[in-house]
């Protein structure tokens, strides 16, 4: 029987193409959902309510990983009942996955449980790693800590390794992401610098987020937080002049503060995401020998205008072979 993985969230973006991912793959896939919309179709789908055991947890005796990327969307009004629903859905499909691995007869090898690059504090000199990194305040590093205490705090077997994935900005060119909605600004010659315009930018390409969680699974020394994002960290103002330039538009109209403000209300969300500066680097994955593939914003985001969905990322992914490129130094490529 080939390898199982346990995809928790399966019905989300990260979910779908985790999924599509590991089946292409030659592994078994379970993924679970509160619903089969947004499901990739790949591999065998399994219902839950993210709060209670259930017979999904049959699912995980003897996994080779089980990865967890439940959550209510952050993209949302901070209202007080959002705020409670961010992070109760989080902290409460934890918690219940750790009950299920603790009841396991045969535990599975590894847990990955998403985290965010937001844990961190914006410092305006150097990135942040995840050897030194500080938290971080407000409502988004709230999130990452009480997700991540879920996570730790969780009694498993010793047999089960434990790994936080703290995910940048990951790029796919897919409806209502950050890649399509910024494309799309750009496109209407809206795509000029965001508030201040100098708040840096952690991103990482769909690719690189795939190869980077099956290393992350492989490598057996490789255990509590890893970062997940690119080694390139452009500012707002650098990030939008890429977009202008892969579209071809010359013009871009910046957003003052109280602009981004109003179209948040207008749109439901919160200007924090896209003011806020996140600037972290990988050295966790770095150092244990990992290298990019799309290590520059700007190739990464030519690179996905022809990668149009799911299926339009593997059909391309497929027609090529990555070879030695993948790794030689940024420097040599």
């Amino acid at each position: 029987m080939n390898p199982i993985i346990v995809i928790f969230g399966a019905n989300g973006f990260l979910g779908r193409y985790l999924c599509r991912h590991f089946a292409r793959n030659g592994k078994e896939v379970v993924a679970v959902g509160r619903s089969r919309k947004g499901w990739s179709g790949d591999g065998m789908f399994l219902e839950w309510d993210g709060k209670t055991l259930g017979p999904w947890a049959l699912a995980l005796e003897g996994a080779e990983a089980v990865i967890n990327l439940t959550g209510r969307s952050v993209n949302c009004r901070y209202t007080p009942r959002n705020r409670r629903e961010i992070i109760e859905s989080r902290v409460a499909a934890t918690q219940v996955i750790g009950e299920a691995i603790a009841a396991c007869k045969t535990p599975p090898k590894t847990w990955l449980n998403a985290s965010t690059a937001t844990w961190y504090r914006h410092a305006e000199d150097k990135p942040q790693n995840d050897w030194l990194g500080e938290p971080g305040e407000g409502f988004s590093c709230e999130v990452a800590q009480a997700w991540e205490d879920a996570f730790f705090g969780a009694d498993v077997p010793a047999a089960t390794r434990k790994l936080a994935l703290r995910i940048g900005m990951v790029l796919a060119n897919e409806e209502a992401t950050v890649y399509d909605v910024l494309r799309k600004l750009t496109i209407r010659g809206l795509g000029g610098a965001m508030g201040s315009g100098n708040q840096r930018i952690s991103w990482i390409h769909m690719e690189d987020f795939l190869r980077a969680v099956d290393f992350a699974i492989n490598d057996p020394f490789l255990d509590g937080t890893i970062n997940v994002t690119a080694p390139d960290f452009p500012t707002n103002r650098e990030w939008m002049k890429l977009f202008r330039e892969a579209v071809g538009m010359p013009i871009g109209l910046p957003a003052m503060e109280w602009m981004l403000k109003l179209g948040a209300v207008l749109m439901n969300t919160e200007t924090e995401l896209v003011t806020k500066s996140r600037w972290v680097e990988s050295t966790r994955l770095r150092d244990a020998g990992f290298r990019w593939r799309w290590g520059k914003a700007a190739e990464a985001i030519t690179d996905l205008d022809a990668r149009r969905g799911l299926e339009g990322f593997f059909h391309v992914a497929s027609e090529r072979s990555a070879g030695a490129k993948v790794w030689l130094p940024a420097a040599t490529r």
